[in-house]
């Protein structure tokens, strides 16, 4: 049986280490937080969030030294069911950046209406209704 301070232990852990979309795209406005897409070459090309730098598993050795280390790296995927986020940000936090894994990654961001790019034009998607704001 698993104790009630453990619990709590893992919950607050979660609670520092993931980040909402919301809260995300806020720190990117102001400035504190830097987006990094982990996802294949074919998905980035699809879209992706505006701003995000592109670090699928394959080039992450080689990009290291060219990532920000004076701001919070929040790392996606395509959405709950992807763990390339996480396996990217173990190797993150272990190499010592400040990382966020973002909640429902991709997926999520493009639900809430946030700004998407593809190619060089920066565009939005209608909210979905099920998880704005507006609809609670």
């Amino acid at each position: 049986m698993v104790s009630q301070s453990d619990l709590l232990a893992f919950v607050d852990a979660r609670l520092a280490y993931e980040i909402d979309v919301v809260a995300a795209s806020r720190a990117q406005i102001d400035g504190t937080a830097t987006f990094v897409d982990t996802r294949r070459q074919l998905s980035w090309d699809h879209g992706h969030i505006a701003g995000a730098l592109h670090l699928p598993a394959d080039t992450l050795d080689a990009q290291l030294a060219t990532l920000p280390r004076d701001r919070v790296l929040v790392v996606y995927g395509w959405g709950p069911g992807c763990n390339g986020a996480t396996h990217t940000a173990r190797r993150l936090l272990a190499e010592g950046f400040d990382v966020r894994e973002l909640i429902g990654g991709y997926e999520y961001w493009v639900r809430n209406g946030f700004s998407l790019e593809r190619g060089a034009a920066v565009t939005r998607q209608a909210p979905d209704p099920l998880v704005t704001a507006e609809s609670r």
